[in-house]
């Protein structure tokens, strides 16, 4: 019976130790290698069973599963779960930096010392420039915990990265909560002064990714203005009250319903503008499919949100997820950021950072159900 008692413990023991493997809430799948390192796939699952899904390349959320009103599951992030189409998917879900959205003709002028950028998005800098953070792979810390599963990515950025001066340390800390939250927790540190802005570019589609467009997607942003653009989409400086104009959606709009009118004697043609933020409520941004009943929310302590709505859209994913064409206007961006050109505008709120400083912030995606 003593011999029995103990086959019977080391069965139990085995049968529980794959059984707390089986329900892990954070798993680590290799892609493949890239540029001398390791593509890893993290997927964080909650106690409902919905899904995070990101990679260290680029820090980037590639898929966020979650039910619709009828309970069926859907990933609602343009993303790709194979390494190639990973590596072709330029911004798209990434953690962007040293400096998201643009600085004007590549160049800014910091303590008397003027910085040469990559011109990557003629005639401006965009997204950090050719070899932003996006292109690169991060080092990776999993955060095995029952209720809030995470990880935490880390980068160092060298000095005259890109053109921009000093060595930033980048941490970037995604957590998956039981609520359906991606909480993206950043926080940089410099040897230098420098400037810094930072966001997510994950495209949503709450249909389902590659589902159509989002035309019908019903957005209430609190931003009472936005910052107008010239010819090559750099702020003008202005900041300019959106009552009035296709940009308002302090009431609950459509992202298709003015895309097409006639504003300032040209052709309405759709989204990529800077909003200024209220940063009086608790969330910032509400979207609504009234299709398939999905809401996100977006929370932030940043002053403004880069509103994107796949205008320049366009690429396939594998038949590994669907494939399903991602075309223009099937997926829409909620920025979290500084404004646009910053360094070259002392108006707006500043960008710079310097030794002894820690940049810290904190945005929100919020999924939820509206039945």
């Amino acid at each position: 019976m003593n011999y029995l008692s103990i086959i019977v413990s080391v069965f139990l023991l085995i049968f529980s130790n794959q059984q707390i493997g089986a329900t892990d809430p954070v798993k680590k799948e290799l892609l493949g290698p890239h540029d001398g390192s390791e593509v890893y796939m993290y997927t964080l699952t909650n106690k409902s069973g919905n899904v995070l899904k990101l990679t260290n390349f680029g820090a980037r959320i590639v898929g966020v599963e979650v039910p619709d009103k009828d309970g069926k599951t859907d990933n609602v992030v343009l993303g790709s779960y194979d390494l190639e189409s990973i590596l072709r998917g330029s911004f798209g879900g990434a953690t962007v930096g040293r400096f998201a959205n643009r600085i004007a003709n590549g160049k800014f002028t910091l303590d008397g010392v003027e910085y040469n950028l990559p011109i990557n998005n003629r005639p401006n800098t965009l997204h950090g420039g050719a070899k932003g953070w996006y292109a690169k792979v991060w080092n990776a810390e999993l955060i095995n915990k029952k209720n809030k599963p995470g990880v935490r990515f880390t980068y160092m950025s060298p000095d005259m990265e890109e053109g921009f001066p000093g060595t930033i340390n980048m941490e970037v800390l995604f957590t998956w909560t039981n609520k359906n939250e991606v909480i993206i927790e950043y926080t940089a540190t410099t040897d230098k002064k420098s400037v810094i802005n930072i966001t997510n570019h994950a495209y949503f589609n709450l249909h389902g990714a590659g589902s159509g467009n989002i035309f019908d997607h019903e957005m209430t942003l609190k931003a009472s203005a936005y910052t107008p653009l010239n010819a090559t989409q750099i702020p003008t400086g202005e900041i300019r009250p959106v009552k009035g104009t296709p940009f308002d959606f302090t009431t609950p709009q459509t992202f298709g319903s003015r895309i097409g009118d006639t504003y300032e004697g040209s052709v309405f043609s759709g989204y990529d503008h800077n909003y200024v933020l209220d940063n009086k409520e608790k969330v910032d941004a509400v979207v609504y499919d009234p299709v398939s009943g999905r809401v996100l929310e977006m929370i932030t302590d940043q002053p403004a949100m880069q509103l994107y709505t796949g205008n320049g859209l366009m690429y396939k994913n594998p038949p590994e997820t669907g494939g399903r064409q991602f075309r223009p206007r099937s997926g829409f961006c909620l920025e979290s950021q500084h404004y646009p050109d910053s360094p070259n505008q002392h108006a707006f709120p500043s960008t710079v950072i310097s030794p002894g400083e820690k940049f810290k912030s904190t945005t929100i995606y919020r999924f939820s159900v509206k039945k």
